[in-house]
Order: structure tokens, then sequence, then C-alpha cells
């Protein structure tokens, strides 16, 4: 009925008409139409099950003449400190994977690092005997000024809005830390997001997520990682006379996350059925990080800071900004006035932004990087026994290029992808082939590559020797 395998959702039940149910359809089935209420005196009652009754032996736990015990699930060991490196070792990391950005990747370091430090003191915190477990008990460690200790103090959680021209490494930088930390991590795209209700996704599915790239285990994917890209698309509409379902309303939706609270998610799905059973997931732990370009952001800076006088002995001139990494300069009154909430701005403490890649950083991350481009198709012709090297005004034409676009380091592959065509399809060709060499005249169209066969290779060798 829910569409999961035996392996996930346990024992199914055979019923009548090759119908098969799973232990939570059928909980789910009885209580809807009995109101929660129905227990079963004896399965005699019920002839049309006789042929099911060994399937519910030790199944449903309202079963004939006793109630049988739940199972406790193994409890998962407690986060420990050993796991979280320190914030030097997590900028190391990061620069072996992505290229510039020095500053973001400090600030995400220390960010993540004190993020976990909390998840570590909330854990060994004891729970607290209230219906809702996973809100703090007000007054519960300010009994008194002189009595308390830094034990008693409770962290506040602290989400991150990641500011950055597209291409600049953002989702990058968010993959290699849920890598380094070996946390789950669920990738949300907020141009999809709606207003309970309304078409589209539901603000719980972003939990879903979480939960699946956590093997639906709640203990890990409560201390798990959740990238919000394209936040800047739920900015608040400028003039509209329509319900804002996709822009302010969402921010709304949002809080109750970033913040901290208990909801109920659908497993296996994005949207809350009947059929789809339900896990109650804390989000008090999970590590928020929301991205997003801000394409207009850069005029809202420029205006504030423009605001002197353009004459006089205190003038600046108009464009002294224009040459210069503007969004380093972004405040949240800035990002206020973009569309965004003040209370949203308030849930993320943390503002990353990261600077435009320039023709140097791009040359960079064309060969640099552990999963370097280059790296990747030298790899791929090594298989086939040919050597690939690029030579510097190759690169620096690629490199060119790519700031044509204007869409950073994505732009890099697309552009390779282009030239590189010809060659892994003629060089399977010819077994003779030993290396290949990239030159700027073949990219610009002005000749060919550099092309050396096995048998020069091995006179050379045999003159040398």
């Amino acid at each position: 009925m829910c569409h999961r395998p035996e392996d996930t959702a346990g024992k199914l039940v055979n019923m009548p008409g090759g119908v098969k149910l799973c232990h939570d359809c059928l909980q789910k089935t009885v209580d809807t139409v009995n109101n929660g209420k129905f227990t079963f005196a004896r399965i005699e009652d019920f002839p049309f099950m006789e042929g099911v009754k060994k399937d519910f032996e030790g199944l449903m736990n309202f079963n004939v003449g006793k109630k049988t015990k739940k199972k406790s699930r193994p409890k998962t060991p407690m986060f420990s400190m050993k796991d979280v490196p320190a914030p030097h070792i997590i900028k190391e990391r990061l620069d072996e994977y992505v290229i510039g950005q020095d500053k973001a990747k400090k600030v995400l370091a220390v960010a993540v690092y004190n993020h976990y430090k909390r998840v570590f003191l909330e854990q060994r915190r004891p729970k607290a005997n209230t219906a809702d477990k996973s809100r703090p008990v007000e007054g519960d460690n300010i009994k008194s000024t002189k009595a308390q200790t830094s034990g008693n103090v409770r962290i506040e959680k602290s989400n991150i809005l990641m500011i950055g021209p597209t291409g600049s490494g953002k989702t990058y930088l968010v993959k290699t830390i849920a890598k380094l930390l070996n946390v789950p991590l669920a990738i949300a795209d907020a141009t999809s997001l709606t207003e309970a209700g309304y078409i589209g996704d539901d603000i719980e599915s972003v939990i879903s997520k979480l939960l699946a790239a956590a093997g639906n285990n709640v203990e890990r994917a409560q201390c798990g990682i959740v990238f919000i890209d394209e936040i800047d698309k739920i900015a608040k509409k400028k003039s509209t006379s329509s319900r804002d379902v996709s822009g302010e309303s969402v921010q709304q939706e949002l809080l109750k996350l970033l913040e901290g609270s208990r909801v109920d998610v659908p497993v296996g799905s994005n949207q809350k059925n009947a059929m789809s059973p339900l896990y109650s997931v804390n989000t008090d732990n999970i590590l928020f990080i929301c991205g997003g370009a801000f394409p207009d952001l850069e005029d809202i800076i420029k205006e504030r800071l423009n605001k002197k006088s353009l004459m006089g002995f205190n003038s600046e001139l108009k464009d002294k900004y224009d040459n210069e990494d503007i969004l380093k300069y972004a405040s949240n009154d800035d990002i206020r006035k973009f569309g965004m909430i003040p209370e949203f701005l308030g849930r993320l403490p943390i503002l990353v932004t990261l600077a435009k890649l320039k023709k140097e950083d791009l040359v960079k991350v064309l060969k640099e990087p552990k999963n370097a481009i280059l790296k990747q198709y030298i790899r791929l012709l090594e298989l086939d026994g040919v050597k690939l090297e690029f030579d510097d005004d190759a690169l620096d034409w690629i490199a060119h290029e790519a700031i044509k676009k204007n869409t950073g380091a994505r732009a890099l592959r697309s552009i390779i992808e282009e030239f590189m065509l010809d060659i892994m399809y003629e060089i399977p060709k010819d077994p003779n082939i030993g290396k290949v060499v990239i030159t700027g005249a073949y990219l610009e169209k002005k000749g060919g590559p550099g092309i050396s066969m096995r048998i020069d290779e091995g006179r050379s060798i045999h003159a040398k020797n």
C-alpha cells in the first residue's frame, strides 16, 4: 500500500485479493475506521481474517488475548567530540577541494565546530519531564545567580546564511563539510517550496530529504545538515496583489524549523497522506545553511555606501566600489531591503560571503583540487593508455572563456566538454597514440593538438640509452 519493500517496512501481511499491508498501514487503517479505539477481543469474531491469522502473530500491538511488548531499538552511541575535527583541520580539508574563499572557509569551520560542540552538550543534558521534550524548560538553568555554573549554560543554535555569485562554491563547500564530518546532508531548492495547502513542496519535505539521507534513522538525522539553496528566490515580492505563497509565507513557515521544533514528516514521500507513516523529528540540533546568489544585492550595498556627498572635501568617487568585491560589505539591513523578513534573518546570525572567482582562481580550480576537472580527464585517458597534458596557454584560454560566461566554475566543464569531444572520440581509434598535449593554438582553432605516438616515444628512449 505504501510502496515500501519488506526489508524497509518490516513483515508484510498478505490480505485477500493480493493486497499486502505493513504494520504502519494496517495500524493507520484500523485507527481511521474506529477513531483509534479499536481492539481485538477475539480474532474468531472476524472470519475473513482466519487466512492471515499467522501473519498477525507478533506483528500488531493488539494481538489475540494479550498485548505484545514493543521491541526497544538499540540506542545509537552518543555524539562524541572526537568525531568533530578542529577548525584549522576543517579548513585544511576544505582547501584540498575548494580554491580561494579563505574568509568563508574560516567562518564555516568555526561555525560548524561550535554547532557540534553544542550538539554534544545538548545530548548530555538530562531530559526534562515535560510533554514536549524538544523545548527547553523555562527557568531550568536560572535557579539563582550565585548557584549558576558554566555547566548550566544553554548554547543557542547559530544557523548560517551564505551569499555569493553562482559558481563560487557554496554547494561544494557544504558537501565537503558533510563528507568530512560523516553526517547526513540534505540539499533542497527553495524555489519549489510553498505555503502548506498550495501546489508545491511543503516545508516538512526538507526534513524528509534529510531523513532519507540518514537511512530513516531519526537519531542520525537529528544531527545532520540541511542546505537550502536559492534562498533569495523566496524574498518578498515588491508589489503583488495576490497572496505571496512562495515568498514571505515560506519564510514564515521556515522559522519553526530554523529555531528548533518537533515536526512530523512522511517517510518515502514529500507529501503527507493517509497511508504514509510519519516520523517525529526534532530539528533543534540540525544545522541549517541557507545559500543564494542575491543578484540585485550589490546595487543595494552600493547605494548605502555611496550615501556620502559627491562634492566637497569629504566627497568620494561614485565608482569607488565598481572594481571591488562589494558583497563583503553586506549587512542585515541590505538583505532585509532585498526582501528577507527580520525574523528570518534573526535565525541566521552567521553571514558568510563568497567572492567572485577571478581568472587566477579559475586556473587553480582546473588543476589543483583533489577532484579537479583536468585530473578527471587525465584519468579517463589513462584507461586508454594515453597521457594527457595541458599547456599554460590552454589553461589561460579556458579561464578567460569561463569569465565571459559569467557562471563561475560551472562554466569550466562545459567549455572542456566542447573541445574534448573530438579528442575523446578519435583517440580510441588509434592504439599507437601515447600522448596528447592540448595547446592554446588548438583551442583558438589555429592549429591541432600535440600528438605523440608510442613508436616515437620508444625510439627516443632507445636513443637516450
